[in-house]
């Protein structure tokens, strides 16, 4: 059973899951912020789809470099990659439908932006405490 009131834990998984957001943030709107300022003639779902791509390899690379200082690049790696992964892909995905529904289409916009990155914070965020509480890393 796990405690799901233990301070210490939550505060880990929110720090954590803010790193994740912002290697998450990075690749997801630098691909969108691109499609939208060029002429192409790609669907909304194939941004989309490189835009979590993208912003899944930015968040492997960011967490892989906090990680290096800890560990060689191949624990680094191995490590950012399962640690987080389901993470990541719930943010991305939380972020971009939150995208869709609030803009139409692949569309970076001064109101929205705020509400996607709340998304994208809030979906994994639970998760991240049950992996935390799970392999006994965080306060018991």
């Amino acid at each position: 059973m796990i405690n799901w009131k233990c301070k210490h834990t939550w505060k880990r998984a929110r720090v954590n899951t803010l790193w994740c957001l912002l290697g998450c943030s990075i690749g997801d709107f630098g691909t969108i912020l691109y499609f939208q300022n060029t002429q192409h003639d790609w669907s909304t779902l194939e941004i989309m789809i490189l835009a979590i791509i993208n912003g899944l390899i930015t968040s492997v690379v960011l967490e892989t470099l906090i990680l290096i200082k800890q560990m060689d690049l191949k624990t680094a790696l191995k490590t950012a990659l399962g640690m987080s992964f389901i993470s990541m892909l719930g943010m991305e995905m939380s972020m971009n439908i939150t995208d869709v529904l609030l803009t139409g289409g692949a569309t970076i916009t001064w109101w929205a932006t705020p509400i996607m990155l709340f998304a994208g914070f809030i979906t994994p965020l639970p998760y991240n405490y049950w992996r935390l509480k799970k392999y006994n890393i965080s306060c018991h």
